[in-house]
Protein backbone atom coordinates (compact mmCIF):
# COMPACT_ATOMS: atom_id res chain seq x y z
CA UNK A 1 0.00 0.00 0.00
CA UNK A 2 1.27 3.63 -0.30
CA UNK A 3 2.73 6.28 2.02
CA UNK A 4 0.46 9.38 1.68
CA UNK A 5 1.59 12.57 2.35
CA UNK A 6 -1.77 15.41 3.29
CA UNK A 7 0.18 18.59 2.02
CA UNK A 8 -1.41 22.10 3.78
CA UNK A 9 0.08 25.64 3.25
CA UNK A 10 0.69 27.65 6.61
CA UNK A 11 -1.29 30.65 7.49
CA UNK A 12 0.91 34.23 6.72
CA UNK A 13 0.71 34.92 10.05
CA UNK A 14 2.39 31.63 11.19
CA UNK A 15 5.11 31.48 8.65
CA UNK A 16 9.09 31.47 9.07
CA UNK A 17 10.73 34.10 8.17
CA UNK A 18 10.78 34.55 4.10
CA UNK A 19 7.18 32.67 3.47
CA UNK A 20 5.57 35.54 1.57
CA UNK A 21 8.59 37.44 0.62
CA UNK A 22 10.13 35.28 -1.85
CA UNK A 23 8.74 32.21 -0.08
CA UNK A 24 5.56 30.08 -1.86
CA UNK A 25 3.60 28.82 1.02
CA UNK A 26 1.47 31.80 0.64
CA UNK A 27 -0.18 30.94 -2.78
CA UNK A 28 3.23 31.40 -4.48
CA UNK A 29 2.13 35.33 -5.00
CA UNK A 30 5.41 36.39 -4.10
CA UNK A 31 7.91 34.11 -6.62
CA UNK A 32 8.92 37.65 -8.46
CA UNK A 33 9.45 40.65 -6.38
CA UNK A 34 7.05 42.42 -7.94
CA UNK A 35 4.33 40.31 -6.92
CA UNK A 36 2.25 40.68 -4.13
CA UNK A 37 1.90 38.49 -0.85
CA UNK A 38 -1.82 36.27 -0.35
CA UNK A 39 -2.99 35.65 3.82
CA UNK A 40 -3.59 31.32 3.40
CA UNK A 41 -6.04 30.41 5.91
CA UNK A 42 -6.36 26.21 5.93
CA UNK A 43 -9.27 24.54 7.54
CA UNK A 44 -8.95 21.32 8.84
CA UNK A 45 -11.90 19.23 8.36
CA UNK A 46 -11.71 18.37 4.48
CA UNK A 47 -7.99 17.06 5.71
CA UNK A 48 -9.09 15.22 8.50
CA UNK A 49 -11.64 13.45 6.32
CA UNK A 50 -9.18 12.80 3.78
CA UNK A 51 -6.70 11.26 6.04
CA UNK A 52 -9.66 9.35 8.09
CA UNK A 53 -10.61 7.56 4.11
CA UNK A 54 -7.14 6.89 2.90
CA UNK A 55 -6.36 5.19 6.66
CA UNK A 56 -9.65 2.93 6.13
CA UNK A 57 -8.10 1.70 3.06
CA UNK A 58 -4.95 0.88 4.57
CA UNK A 59 -2.89 4.07 3.04
CA UNK A 60 -0.10 5.17 5.89
CA UNK A 61 -1.00 8.70 6.01
CA UNK A 62 0.99 11.80 7.17
CA UNK A 63 -0.49 15.18 7.30
CA UNK A 64 2.38 18.14 7.11
CA UNK A 65 1.73 22.18 6.93
CA UNK A 66 4.44 23.60 5.41
CA UNK A 67 4.88 27.43 6.14
CA UNK A 68 8.19 28.04 3.59
CA UNK A 69 9.70 26.96 0.31
CA UNK A 70 11.95 24.70 2.34
CA UNK A 71 9.26 22.85 4.25
CA UNK A 72 7.84 22.33 0.73
CA UNK A 73 10.71 20.65 -0.28
CA UNK A 74 11.23 18.47 1.99
CA UNK A 75 7.56 16.66 1.23
CA UNK A 76 8.55 16.68 -2.68
CA UNK A 77 11.68 15.38 -1.14
CA UNK A 78 10.13 12.19 -0.82
CA UNK A 79 9.00 11.63 -4.54
CA UNK A 80 12.85 11.94 -5.95
CA UNK A 81 14.00 8.83 -7.70
CA UNK A 82 16.73 7.46 -7.39
CA UNK A 83 20.65 8.34 -8.38
CA UNK A 84 21.06 8.70 -11.76
CA UNK A 85 24.57 8.41 -13.52
CA UNK A 86 24.33 12.23 -14.64
CA UNK A 87 23.53 13.30 -11.19
CA UNK A 88 19.81 14.98 -11.84
CA UNK A 89 17.60 15.00 -9.25
CA UNK A 90 14.32 13.08 -11.07
CA UNK A 91 10.98 11.97 -10.25
CA UNK A 92 10.42 8.17 -9.30
CA UNK A 93 8.18 6.83 -11.96
CA UNK A 94 7.48 4.19 -9.37
CA UNK A 95 7.07 5.84 -6.20
CA UNK A 96 4.85 4.22 -3.31
CA UNK A 97 4.56 7.65 -1.94
CA UNK A 98 2.04 9.95 -3.16
CA UNK A 99 0.95 13.68 -2.92
CA UNK A 100 -2.11 15.38 -2.01
CA UNK A 101 -1.86 18.71 -1.78
CA UNK A 102 -4.84 20.47 0.07
CA UNK A 103 -5.78 23.94 -1.48
CA UNK A 104 -7.70 26.83 -0.50
CA UNK A 105 -6.85 28.62 -4.37
CA UNK A 106 -5.66 27.70 -7.22
CA UNK A 107 -2.43 29.80 -6.38
CA UNK A 108 -1.51 27.34 -3.27
CA UNK A 109 -1.68 24.74 -5.89
CA UNK A 110 0.78 26.54 -8.27
CA UNK A 111 3.00 27.32 -5.54
CA UNK A 112 4.05 23.16 -4.74
CA UNK A 113 3.85 23.02 -8.58
CA UNK A 114 6.24 25.82 -8.97
CA UNK A 115 8.67 24.03 -6.32
CA UNK A 116 8.48 20.96 -8.32
CA UNK A 117 9.76 22.17 -11.62
CA UNK A 118 12.60 24.01 -9.38
CA UNK A 119 13.56 20.94 -7.65
CA UNK A 120 13.56 18.53 -11.30
CA UNK A 121 13.98 20.95 -14.27
CA UNK A 122 17.26 20.35 -15.72
CA UNK A 123 19.85 22.94 -16.31
CA UNK A 124 20.20 23.98 -20.24
CA UNK A 125 23.57 23.02 -20.02
CA UNK A 126 22.56 19.43 -18.57
CA UNK A 127 19.75 18.25 -20.50
CA UNK A 128 19.37 14.52 -20.50
CA UNK A 129 19.13 12.45 -23.31
CA UNK A 130 15.44 11.25 -22.08
CA UNK A 131 14.09 14.50 -21.73
CA UNK A 132 11.38 14.78 -24.23
CA UNK A 133 12.10 17.49 -27.01
CA UNK A 134 9.63 19.77 -26.65
CA UNK A 135 10.08 20.18 -22.90
CA UNK A 136 12.02 21.40 -20.28
CA UNK A 137 11.25 19.37 -17.48
CA UNK A 138 10.00 15.40 -17.06
CA UNK A 139 7.06 14.09 -16.47
CA UNK A 140 6.33 15.83 -12.73
CA UNK A 141 4.61 13.46 -10.45
CA UNK A 142 0.46 13.10 -9.93
CA UNK A 143 -0.96 15.24 -7.50
CA UNK A 144 -4.08 14.44 -5.15
CA UNK A 145 -5.64 17.78 -5.37
CA UNK A 146 -8.04 18.14 -2.15
CA UNK A 147 -10.24 21.35 -1.88
CA UNK A 148 -10.64 23.44 1.19
CA UNK A 149 -13.95 24.48 0.42
CA UNK A 150 -15.82 21.58 -0.93
CA UNK A 151 -19.09 22.74 -1.79
CA UNK A 152 -17.33 25.52 -3.99
CA UNK A 153 -19.49 28.15 -1.76
CA UNK A 154 -16.78 30.76 -3.34
CA UNK A 155 -18.86 30.68 -6.44
CA UNK A 156 -15.47 30.59 -8.04
CA UNK A 157 -14.89 28.32 -11.21
CA UNK A 158 -11.42 27.13 -10.09
CA UNK A 159 -9.15 24.38 -11.28
CA UNK A 160 -11.07 21.34 -9.75
CA UNK A 161 -14.16 22.70 -11.06
CA UNK A 162 -12.87 23.21 -14.74
CA UNK A 163 -11.56 19.81 -14.57
CA UNK A 164 -14.10 18.23 -13.12
CA UNK A 165 -12.79 17.13 -10.26
CA UNK A 166 -14.18 15.42 -7.33
CA UNK A 167 -14.42 18.08 -3.70
CA UNK A 168 -15.65 15.40 -2.08
CA UNK A 169 -12.24 14.23 0.61
CA UNK A 170 -13.60 10.59 0.43
CA UNK A 171 -13.64 10.45 -3.45
CA UNK A 172 -10.15 12.22 -3.39
CA UNK A 173 -8.73 9.53 -1.12
CA UNK A 174 -10.26 7.12 -3.55
CA UNK A 175 -8.61 8.99 -6.83
CA UNK A 176 -5.39 9.07 -5.52
CA UNK A 177 -5.27 5.19 -4.52
CA UNK A 178 -7.17 3.93 -7.45
CA UNK A 179 -7.24 6.53 -9.96
CA UNK A 180 -5.00 7.15 -12.83
CA UNK A 181 -2.80 10.16 -13.70
CA UNK A 182 -4.25 12.89 -16.07
CA UNK A 183 -1.66 14.44 -17.97
CA UNK A 184 -2.00 18.36 -18.38
CA UNK A 185 -0.33 20.97 -20.00
CA UNK A 186 1.96 23.42 -17.62
CA UNK A 187 3.05 26.91 -19.09
CA UNK A 188 6.22 27.68 -17.40
CA UNK A 189 7.92 31.46 -17.77
CA UNK A 190 10.68 33.42 -17.56
CA UNK A 191 9.68 35.16 -13.96
CA UNK A 192 10.79 31.61 -12.39
CA UNK A 193 7.24 30.44 -11.68
CA UNK A 194 4.25 28.53 -13.64
CA UNK A 195 0.82 28.66 -14.39
CA UNK A 196 -1.80 25.92 -13.98
CA UNK A 197 -5.01 27.83 -15.61
CA UNK A 198 -4.43 31.45 -17.10
CA UNK A 199 -3.26 34.81 -16.48
CA UNK A 200 -5.25 38.29 -16.91
CA UNK A 201 -2.93 41.57 -17.42
CA UNK A 202 -4.74 44.67 -17.00
CA UNK A 203 -5.86 47.63 -14.54
CA UNK A 204 -9.09 48.45 -13.08
CA UNK A 205 -10.63 51.03 -11.19
CA UNK A 206 -12.30 51.29 -8.17
CA UNK A 207 -15.59 50.84 -9.58
CA UNK A 208 -13.91 47.40 -11.61
CA UNK A 209 -14.36 49.36 -14.90
CA UNK A 210 -10.72 48.32 -16.93
CA UNK A 211 -8.33 50.99 -17.25
CA UNK A 212 -6.30 51.78 -20.70
CA UNK A 213 -2.80 50.84 -20.80
CA UNK A 214 0.21 49.86 -23.39
CA UNK A 215 1.60 46.61 -24.19
CA UNK A 216 3.29 44.89 -27.07
CA UNK A 217 1.89 41.07 -27.46
CA UNK A 218 3.49 38.36 -29.50
CA UNK A 219 2.28 34.90 -29.87
CA UNK A 220 4.71 32.44 -31.71
CA UNK A 221 4.70 35.05 -34.98
CA UNK A 222 1.79 36.91 -34.66
CA UNK A 223 1.48 40.33 -33.06
CA UNK A 224 -1.81 40.78 -31.60
CA UNK A 225 -0.93 44.55 -30.21
CA UNK A 226 2.19 46.42 -31.49
CA UNK A 227 2.36 48.52 -28.01
CA UNK A 228 1.08 52.13 -29.29
CA UNK A 229 -2.74 50.97 -29.22
CA UNK A 230 -4.80 51.38 -25.82
CA UNK A 231 -5.50 48.21 -24.33
CA UNK A 232 -8.22 46.99 -21.61
CA UNK A 233 -6.96 43.23 -21.37
CA UNK A 234 -4.98 40.42 -22.07
CA UNK A 235 -6.23 36.82 -21.31
CA UNK A 236 -3.05 34.06 -21.29
CA UNK A 237 -5.02 30.61 -21.17
CA UNK A 238 -4.44 27.39 -20.63
CA UNK A 239 -7.58 26.40 -19.13
CA UNK A 240 -10.55 28.24 -19.12
CA UNK A 241 -10.28 30.60 -16.05
CA UNK A 242 -9.78 33.64 -17.61
CA UNK A 243 -12.16 33.63 -20.29
CA UNK A 244 -14.25 36.00 -20.06
CA UNK A 245 -14.12 39.96 -18.82
CA UNK A 246 -17.69 41.51 -17.83
CA UNK A 247 -19.27 39.18 -20.71
CA UNK A 248 -16.88 39.52 -22.79
CA UNK A 249 -15.94 36.57 -24.11
CA UNK A 250 -11.99 36.60 -24.37
CA UNK A 251 -10.53 33.00 -25.22
CA UNK A 252 -12.99 30.33 -26.91
CA UNK A 253 -11.43 26.91 -26.62
CA UNK A 254 -8.67 27.30 -23.97
CA UNK A 255 -7.90 23.75 -23.21
CA UNK A 256 -4.98 22.38 -20.91
CA UNK A 257 -3.97 19.17 -23.23
CA UNK A 258 -3.60 20.49 -26.48
CA UNK A 259 -0.31 21.45 -26.48
CA UNK A 260 -0.92 25.37 -26.99
CA UNK A 261 -1.24 28.82 -24.93
CA UNK A 262 -4.52 30.49 -26.25
CA UNK A 263 -3.91 34.38 -25.75
CA UNK A 264 -6.41 37.31 -26.50
CA UNK A 265 -6.27 41.19 -25.96
CA UNK A 266 -9.44 43.25 -26.06
CA UNK A 267 -8.56 45.99 -28.11
CA UNK A 268 -11.43 49.48 -26.85
CA UNK A 269 -12.43 50.70 -30.83
CA UNK A 270 -14.42 54.06 -31.49
CA UNK A 271 -16.85 53.94 -34.08
CA UNK A 272 -19.33 56.39 -35.13
CA UNK A 273 -23.23 55.55 -36.28
CA UNK A 274 -25.07 57.16 -38.79
CA UNK A 275 -26.03 60.16 -37.06
CA UNK A 276 -22.37 60.75 -35.51
CA UNK A 277 -22.76 59.19 -32.15
CA UNK A 278 -19.24 57.85 -30.52
CA UNK A 279 -20.02 54.28 -29.92
CA UNK A 280 -16.92 52.20 -27.74
CA UNK A 281 -16.77 48.42 -28.61
CA UNK A 282 -14.62 45.84 -28.19
CA UNK A 283 -12.18 44.24 -30.55
CA UNK A 284 -10.88 40.93 -29.35
CA UNK A 285 -8.03 39.68 -31.31
CA UNK A 286 -6.73 35.72 -30.51
CA UNK A 287 -4.20 33.83 -31.27
CA UNK A 288 -3.06 30.28 -30.12
CA UNK A 289 0.62 28.81 -29.85
CA UNK A 290 3.60 27.88 -28.13
CA UNK A 291 4.98 30.89 -26.41
CA UNK A 292 3.54 34.81 -25.63
CA UNK A 293 5.22 37.34 -24.29
CA UNK A 294 4.27 40.87 -22.82
CA UNK A 295 6.10 43.85 -23.21
CA UNK A 296 4.34 46.55 -21.09
CA UNK A 297 4.56 50.09 -22.36
CA UNK A 298 3.40 51.65 -19.08
CA UNK A 299 5.73 51.52 -15.97
CA UNK A 300 3.25 48.73 -14.01
CA UNK A 301 0.37 46.86 -15.32
CA UNK A 302 -1.23 44.99 -12.43
CA UNK A 303 -1.80 41.06 -13.51
CA UNK A 304 -3.91 37.97 -11.54
CA UNK A 305 -1.86 34.83 -12.35
CA UNK A 306 -3.83 31.64 -11.07
CA UNK A 307 -5.48 34.41 -8.55
CA UNK A 308 -2.12 35.74 -7.55
CA UNK A 309 -1.90 39.37 -7.79
CA UNK A 310 1.33 40.78 -9.49
CA UNK A 311 2.55 43.94 -11.17
CA UNK A 312 3.96 43.62 -14.25
CA UNK A 313 6.98 46.21 -15.10
CA UNK A 314 8.74 44.21 -17.69
CA UNK A 315 8.74 41.73 -20.49
CA UNK A 316 7.50 38.54 -19.34
CA UNK A 317 7.15 35.31 -21.30
CA UNK A 318 5.12 31.75 -21.22
CA UNK A 319 5.37 28.83 -22.93
CA UNK A 320 3.96 25.36 -23.21
CA UNK A 321 5.07 22.41 -21.25
CA UNK A 322 2.58 19.73 -22.79
CA UNK A 323 2.11 17.11 -20.20
CA UNK A 324 4.22 17.93 -17.61
CA UNK A 325 1.91 17.68 -14.46
CA UNK A 326 -0.81 15.51 -13.97
CA UNK A 327 -3.30 14.92 -11.29
CA UNK A 328 -5.06 11.74 -9.84
CA UNK A 329 -8.79 11.19 -11.47
CA UNK A 330 -11.19 8.93 -10.71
Amino acid sequence: MYDVVLLTLGSERDAAPGCGSGGACCGGASEAAEEKPERCETPRVPVLTCADALTARGARVEMVTARSDAEIDEVLARLDGPPRPDGLTWPDSDSKVRLVVATASDAQLRAVLRRLVRRYAPPPSRRPADLPGNRTVPDLPPVGVLPLDPAGSTGHRDLVAQLGLSRDPAEVAAAVLDGTPRRLDLLRNDGGSVTLDGALIGAADEAGRPLHWRGRVEVDDTVLSDGDEPLMACAIGNAGGYATLNDVTLLNRPDPTDELVEVAVAVPVVARSTFGRKRVRLEVRRARGRAVSVLPRDEKVPFLDDGAEGELNRKRSWWTEPGAWAVWAA
